[in-house]
């Protein structure tokens, strides 16, 4: 290969001399009209680093073009949350929220979806990697990752293609990274067969003064680039690769997926913080989809000036690298700071205690252009907010689907149910062990989960919490979710239901619900069905929030999630993040004390639409989902931060997918400690059992402390029902049924190992 500098270069110059010179817009994922733009907006042909710059940051993972104008309604939510104001939110790296006591906790989740199905191990590796550079780039130490995942059924053969390495590359990275891995969801799904989600959170702490804000000022100052190298991995990648439907003819384009290198990233984050801790970073951006070209565009956009950068002083891995892929490239673990130039000597020094290379290679100017040269050659002379923050914006067309109506029709009312006691125990058997519903710990124990020393929780535990102080035992709790049937069924309701189980799984863990991240996963929004389940979904999620009072703080869209015509459920993951004073005071799910009383928490009605009963046991899906209760859930949110401050309850676990018989086996097989249920006369067994309703959780209380419970409940409007009591060695539902915890264990122990081992 001949090095890339002897190239005959495509100048600024050049481009102006030649305007009728052909470009391949179209095979960078550019429209005619937004080629066109470009020639409107610089006044004549760009040059072909221009023309990169411009495809992958005009890209729809990039830009969010096609979503900007319904996530523009997140703004209007209000920035305070129940414990004090967000100190950073939308457009920046990732939320930063006040928890108290001088501490900021900082949260974002993101997509890596395709990446992860053309390269499944290095696709979730970098993913994570990236996330957790976002979380550094506002100034926290990251402490924390979650995983939610979603795979096509999980006897398909893809899914044994994928799965393995998806859940390999995410623990991979993080257990070497440390950083413990406390949450998330896996999912089984015949609409993402072909088109797994890979979406990565990772939780952060600081203190209020820490915080750095991505944007570069003060004409002068210095840019430097420093971390890995720059490598022909990844060109394209996130920024294009996610922005396009796959076909139906399998993986493709494995070089525009990153590698990742967990162990370059650890030197980079304590390297970063160093840094942040010697007063030396005046700005910071972490290069992820889109590479230099959004390192520079942004820190430039959101400074006071300009930006000139030398491209070809930025250390290569691959010296045959033209100023385009250098410009593309999504190498991994590198990071982008301006510093004064007094503090230069210091900035490098530090880098080089801890073995990162640093490059000097630009400075911030005055005036508005970003300009890159190439030994000597003007290559780039845009105005960056172009190509940042003012890119294309489409108002998709949208409708409601034809087949909505019909859909919603075909409810579950008239599905044979159970009716006998031998009947409802084989339901509740088949509920527990299919894919859904049963153990993860295949996936969960390739996690480090305690690394660190400050996990209060995690898996199978409904929410994770981190500590965030040692001496005050401050701590925060995370929890994601999301049922993508529900949000076929209705989409504005199955946001807000996804909203509503995150909220609910912090809540019932003590800590006090406090703000939200999401990761929007959908189809193509060519597709006007699609876009009608975007814009209801991020309506209901919106007035969800505002219902609840907690703000948004950023997040992710993913588009293009299908495979020919064939789009995933709609799948709205939605982040919830709490805080919780003394994580000593933490309630977890499971039962452990015989003779404690058992509490059913809310209304349960006949709500079956979307349910774990009818899709596992008649292959359904009709209906309406369960109704949203968002006054019931705030009650019960606010009931159980009581109840678990006062140590009122020894176990708390929420209801949700497949009701209260998951709820019940899940809290027994926990510790190996059974219950005993009586049903009132005028209760519907089934119901009981399987209903999804809403606003619910079970809870165990000691019996002297049921009065003070009952009261607390009384007071805050929650309906508590005495269902049981705890102890034996089975589920035991009085004149129905009874089935012995080791027949629960093995029934639900067994569907992830007998497919994937």
């Amino acid at each position: 290969m001949t090095d890339a500098s002897a190239r005959t270069v495509d100048t600024v110059e050049r481009a102006t001399q030649t305007p009728d010179q052909s470009q391949p817009w179209s095979e960078l994922g550019l429209k005619q009209d937004e080629y066109e733009r470009i020639h409107d907006i610089l006044e004549r042909r760009p040059t072909s680093s221009e023309l990169a710059m411009y495809s992958v940051m005009w890209s729809e993972h990039c830009s969010y073009k096609s979503s900007k104008v319904h996530l523009r309604k997140f703004s209007d939510l209000p920035q305070e949350t129940p414990r004090g104001k967000t100190l950073a939110g939308i457009g920046e790296n990732a939320g930063v929220i006040d928890v108290g006591q001088g501490w900021a906790v900082t949260f974002k989740v993101e997509s890596h979806n395709h990446p992860s199905y053309v390269e499944p191990y290095q696709g979730a590796a970098t993913g994570v990697g990236g996330i957790v550079r976002d979380i550094l780039a506002m100034g926290a130490r990251p402490v924390a990752v979650m995983d939610p995942l979603r795979f096509g059924p999980l006897d398909a053969e893809d899914t044994r293609r994928v799965l393995p390495g998806i859940v390999a590359g995410v623990g991979g990275y993080g257990n070497c990274l440390g950083l413990p891995n406390i949450g998330g969801e896996v999912v089984f799904d015949e609409s993402y067969a072909g088109n797994p989600l890979v979406n990565a959170l990772c939780v952060g702490v600081l203190r209020h003064e820490d915080l750095h804000l991505a944007h570069a000022s003060g004409a002068g100052n210095v840019v430097i680039l420093y971390g890995a190298r720059t490598g022909g991995d990844g060109i394209g990648g996130v920024s294009v690769l996610a922005s396009e439907t796959f076909d139906s003819d399998g993986p493709s384009r494995r070089p525009s997926v990153q590698v990742g290198d967990p162990f370059m990233e650890k030197l980079l984050i304590e390297c970063t913080l160093e840094l942040f801790d010697a007063g030396v970073v005046a700005g910071i951006q972490d290069l992820g989809g889109a590479g230099l070209s959004c390192a520079t565009s942004e820190l430039a956009s959101a400074g006071d000036g300009g930006m000139h950068v030398d491209l070809d002083t930025v250390p290569l891995r691959d010296s045959s690298l033209s100023p385009e892929e250098i410009l593309m490239s999504e190498s991994q673990e590198r990071m982008m700071a301006v510093a004064t130039p007094a503090n230069v000597d210091r900035f490098l020094e530090i880098c080089a205690k801890w073995d990162v290379e640093a490059t000097v290679v630009g400075e911030v100017t005055d005036g508005d252009r970003l300009v890159v040269d190439w030994n000597g050659d003007t290559i780039v002379d845009v105005p960056p907010r172009t190509v940042a923050h003012e890119g294309p914006v489409y108002e998709r067309p949208y409708a409601r689907p034809e087949w909505q109506d019909a859909l919603q029709a075909d409810v579950p009312d008239d599905l044979p149910r159970p009716t006998s006691g031998d009947e409802l125990r084989d339901a509740v058997l088949r509920v527990i062990a299919s894919p859904n519903q049963a153990d993860k710990s295949w996936v969960t124990d390739q996690y480090d989960r305690y690394v660190r020393g400050n996990t209060a929780l995690a898996q199978p535990e409904d929410a994770g919490i981190v500590r965030v102080d040692e001496e005050t035992d401050l701590g925060v709790a995370v929890a994601t979710d999301c049922n993508g049937r529900y949000a076929k069924l209705d989409p504005y309701a199955g946001a807000q239901l996804a909203l509503c189980e995150a909220y609910r799984n912090v809540a019932v863990t003590g800590a006090v619900p406090l703000a939200v991240t999401d990761c929007l996963n959908f189809g193509s929004p060519e597709d006007p069905d699609v876009m009608w389940q975007f814009e209801r979904a991020t309506q209901g999620l919106k007035d969800g929030c505002a219902a609840l009072g907690i703000p948004v703080t950023g997040g992710n869209v993913s588009f293009y999630n299908q495979t020919g015509d064939t789009a995933i459920l709609p799948t709205p993951v939605v982040g919830v993040l709490g805080v919780i004073d003394d994580v000593l005071l933490r309630a977890n799910q499971g039962f452990k004390l015989a003779g404690h009383v058992l509490y059913l928490l809310g209304e349960t009605r006949d709500e079956l639409g979307g349910s774990a009963w009818a899709g596992v046991v008649h292959d359904h899906l009709g209906g309406v989902p369960p109704r949203v209760d968002l006054a019931g859930e705030q009650a019960l949110a606010s009931f159980l931060a009581e109840a678990a401050r006062s140590r009122n309850v020894s176990a708390t676990h929420d209801i949700s997918d497949g009701g209260l018989a998951v709820a019940l086996a899940e809290a027994s097989v926990r510790n190996g400690v059974g219950i005993r249920m009586e049903l009132p006369d005028d209760a519907d067994p089934f119901v009981t059992l399987f209903s999804e309703s809403a606003a619910r959780a079970l809870v165990a209380v000691a019996p002297e402390r049921v009065e003070v419970f009952d009261e607390v409940a009384q007071r805050h409007g929650v309906p508590a029902q005495r269902i049981g009591v705890v102890g034996g060695d089975a589920i035991v539902v009085e004149g129905q049924f009874e089935v012995p915890i080791p027949e629960i264990r093995e029934a639900w122990s067994e569907p992830l190992p007998d497919a994937l081992d």
